[in-house]
């Protein structure tokens, strides 16, 4: 509801949504003592290593910020760099044995304070939430960014 007692329009409803999620990411970040898109990247990072370039894309940042945010997290220990595969030039980034428990924690605590938001929510009205929700979000395949189980990884 607005502030007025009516419906709130389904694109105000998203962002608000969108608000409370990166607010989620947020607290788990301040938990774990990382920042929201650090958190994102190691998420990202749980299943498999990615080259610098893949995940600029796959997080949708310019290259001196995942370069950045790279170079912060190596220097905590939290990921390495590997130069020379596929190419000679390329840079591949994963997870360092620290980074990959700091990973899974900040997923999971994510993972839980999300879906606290969901608990309002009867099953009827969760499970279609999930169904529409998981078209919209397989048109631009961003599963890779939090997969769907929380044991994955």
């Amino acid at each position: 509801m607005d502030s007025k007692g009516g419906r709130v329009h389904i694109v105000t409803a998203l962002v608000r949504v969108a608000f409370l999620v990166n607010a989620a990411y947020a607290e788990s970040g301040r938990e774990y003592g990382v920042t929201p898109q650090q958190g994102q990247l190691l998420c990202l990072l749980r299943p498999k290593s990615y080259g610098m370039g893949e995940l600029r894309t796959k997080l949708g940042l310019a290259k001196s910020t995942t370069t950045g945010l790279v170079e912060v997290l190596e220097r905590d220990g939290l990921v390495q760099r590997q130069a020379g595969w596929p190419t000679p030039q390329s840079v591949q980034v994963s997870l360092t044995e620290a980074g990959r428990t700091l990973a899974d924690r900040f997923y999971h605590a994510t993972h839980d304070r999300v879906a606290e938001l969901l608990e309002p929510l009867g099953p009827d009205r969760r499970d279609a939430l999930e169904a529409i929700m998981e078209d919209v979000v397989r048109r631009d395949d961003v599963s890779m960014i939090f997969p769907d189980s929380p044991a994955a990884g």
